[in-house]
């Protein structure tokens, strides 16, 4: 699975590959970007007073990783019988951590874009909100997960912080307008809290790129250039359209174009920051460097 690293797709053009996998009957995905590699399940050793859906830690290539059981993590443990020799555990990496997902079996890799993802209803996704897209594939359904949060669920301190914040001061930016394309309703809210903390009041948020941007569109009709935003922040992984997407058309846009864009996802990494500036994007900050987003933002608005 290493080598799909480099099956990188070409930067901006709203697709996606996804490692479709399964647990009891149903059909998941995760975005190949996330995953390292996909091997056979191996013993773990158990962590006294660990979480729940923690099963241990295995050592891979020296380096000590923890193993989360992905179905009772979503409450579906019991059910259908599991073959064990299906079994798979996912080496994945996002939001600077490497994490290991056992899942059922791992079936197939494909490139989809995200105007085929639909954001999942309010009626049955229910307080949880662990699943943020629906692909609907002949008379299947495959989910997208928000992995993110599963790993927040276990680690709280692993997320983002207004406290870290207050550390840089009083500060006044409440004349800046800024716009944020962030599809999960739980990280809204903490960007929403955490920007108030650094003084940035006015933010419009959009839970997907495609929202974003006719909303942009629509400002930059209007030709009164102080109804645009100062600052523009997107995650990259999101329905119908996404961050790299959304950067690449504001910058080909003749009056958005000049708004500073900043990247803000747990995809930014060493290996695919040339995906971010190939769009034209001004900056990118790993979640969940809410400190760093900050002072980013404070530089390219002076």
């Amino acid at each position: 699975m290493e080598n799909n690293k480099g099956i990188l797709l070409e930067s901006g053009t709203n697709e996606l590959e996804i490692i479709e996998f399964e647990l009891q009957n149903s059909k998941f995905g995760i975005n190949v970007i996330k995953v390292k590699e996909i091997i056979q399940p191996v013993p773990t050793t158990k962590i006294p007073h660990a979480h729940p859906i923690v099963e241990g830690i295995i050592q891979l290539r020296g380096e000590v990783l923890p193993v989360i059981n992905l179905a009772k993590a979503l409450d579906m443990e019991m059910g259908a019988e599991v073959d064990p020799a299906k079994e798979k555990f996912i080496v994945s990496q996002f939001n600077k951590q490497s994490v290991i997902f056992r899942v059922h079996n791992v079936t197939r890799i494909h490139r989809i874009s995200w105007e085929q993802i639909e954001k999942p209803s309010q009626m049955y996704q229910g307080s949880a909100v662990q699943v943020v897209g629906v692909i609907k594939r002949n008379d299947e359904m495959v989910l997208l997960l928000d992995f993110e949060k599963i790993l927040l669920d276990i680690d709280p301190e692993s997320g983002i912080h207004t406290d870290r914040i207050k550390k840089l001061g009083k500060r006044e930016r409440s004349e800046k307008r800024i716009v944020v394309a962030e599809d999960s309703p739980l990280l809204r809210k903490l960007l929403h809290d955490t920007l108030m903390e650094a003084g940035y009041v006015h933010t419009e948020f959009f839970e997907n790129g495609k929202d974003a941007f006719t909303y942009l569109q629509k400002q930059a009709e209007q030709s009164d250039a102080a109804k645009l935003p100062d600052f523009i922040i997107t995650d990259i992984e999101m329905p119908q359209m996404d961050g790299h997407h959304l950067t690449k058309k504001i910058k080909e846009h003749a009056i958005l174009s000049s708004i500073p864009v900043v990247i803000f996802s747990s995809l930014i990494t060493e290996d695919l920051k040339h995906k971010g500036e190939m769009v034209g994007a001004e900056g990118q900050v790993s979640k969940p460097e809410i400190e760093e987003l900050v002072l980013l933002m404070d530089k390219l608005m002076k």
